[in-house]
């Protein structure tokens, strides 16, 4: 789902663990310290902090439900929004490693259904987000950029303006129908854009070209194997999620209220995942184990898709890349209706952060920034 990242916070720490040797270290006091204005009654963070693929840092900060007064204990699975992507991107990726895509053919050869662009946009070019696809402002009415005569305007069954998120609703099939007649938003390969579009038409074109969903692809080719058994693309908007985080955002009047999609399509987002999967995912980049050869395999994953910078940073299959401290770092963000989301890795450091973040009007900006700090410049096992 949409990349944003969010604002506003609130403290109290619910429970740290940590592996023997790994006291409460002055590393551990200063993590703490960033999320220490979480309110015990407010919707809050998961954090965990991993060093050689164990946890030095695992916490809840705040409710994962604020109606049974449910503490975050570390355990609890979130809709991790555009951290989704990598997983999307990796499914794409075993596609091309089992000989069934060409990631450098036009996208039309496996998704005939979608408007003629003029132009050829590549499987390669919709992973970088270069492919001159738009987002949501394309449906949802609010597009000004070039060819807006051409976006679609959606409705709600009233006749309104279409609520994209929590209200009006859309199957995944019905969603490709719409998405299929969308024009670029600009020429392929021009720059960077991007899109959360992209990412759903490549959830398309893995059930198109394999015959499965991409939730049965991703769970029998990467879930499954690598043992992550709390992760899945949620396609089925009244599934019961056990040991979900339910989502929250404040109101106008400063009062929290529920914060959950109903929307279900996948690709850009969807991903359901708790900490303990992310560190399975996590050791994945240093001991891969997917695909025919695993290691180039990996290698691939982890190479930028376009030579287009956003903001100094490439994009490299669902990762930014970028350097800090002359430190290479992989990162992405999310965030949608009742969910904020970051996950960082530092492969210099084996070291990696992720959040998970249940209260939509947090700024995990700013969060990921402070705890980001503590990362690239302490070393864990001195303190």
């Amino acid at each position: 789902m949409p990349t944003r990242l969010i604002t506003a916070f609130g403290g109290c720490l619910l429970g740290v663990f940590t592996l023997p040797g790994f006291a409460q270290t002055n590393f551990t006091q200063e993590i703490d310290a960033i999320f220490s204005h979480i309110k015990a009654d407010d919707p809050g963070c998961t954090v965990g902090v991993a060093q050689d693929g164990q946890w030095i840092h695992k916490t809840g900060y705040g409710l994962a439900n604020m109606e049974l007064h449910v503490p975050l204990d570390g355990s609890h699975l979130h809709r991790m929004a555009s951290v989704s992507k990598q997983f999307t991107a990796m499914s794409v990726l075993l596609l091309a490693d089992e000989g069934k895509i060409n990631l450098d053919v036009d996208i039309h050869d496996y998704l005939p259904k979608l408007k003629p662009y003029e132009a050829k946009v590549t499987i390669t070019a919709m992973l970088g987000h270069v492919a001159g696809m738009g987002d949501y402002d394309l449906v949802a009415g609010s597009y000004e950029g070039p060819k807006a005569e051409n976006a679609i305007d959606l409705k709600s069954a009233a006749g309104g303006d279409f609520r994209l998120g929590n209200e009006d609703y859309l199957s995944i099939d019905e969603f490709y129908a719409v998405v299929a007649q969308l024009p670029l938003a600009q020429a392929p390969n021009e720059g960077f854009l991007y899109s959360n579009i992209a990412y759903f038409l490549l959830s398309m074109l893995v059930e198109e070209v394999s015959g499965e969903t991409l939730r049965e692809y991703a769970d029998r080719r990467i879930f499954k194997p690598l043992g992550m058994q709390n992760t899945f693309f949620s396609d089925d908007p009244v599934e019961i999620v056990v040991n979900r985080a339910d989502g929250y955002k404040r109101n106008d009047a400063g009062e929290y209220v529920i914060d959950m999609t109903n929307l279900f399509w996948v690709g850009d987002g969807g991903l359901h995942t708790n900490l303990d999967d992310m560190l399975i995912w996590d050791r994945h980049f240093y001991e891969p184990k997917l695909g025919n050869d695993p290691k180039e395999l990996m290698a691939l994953m982890n190479s930028p898709s376009s030579p287009h910078e956003d903001d100094g940073r490439l994009y490299a299959n669902g990762q930014f890349v970028s350097t800090k401290q002359g430190l290479t770092l992989f990162e992405h963000s999310g965030g949608w209706l009742g969910t904020s989301t970051y996950y960082a890795r530092i492969p210099n450091k084996h070291r990696s952060l992720m959040m998970m973040c249940n209260d939509a009007s947090l700024d995990v900006s700013a969060l990921a920034k402070e705890s980001l700090k503590r990362l690239l410049g302490s070393s864990t096992h001195s303190q």
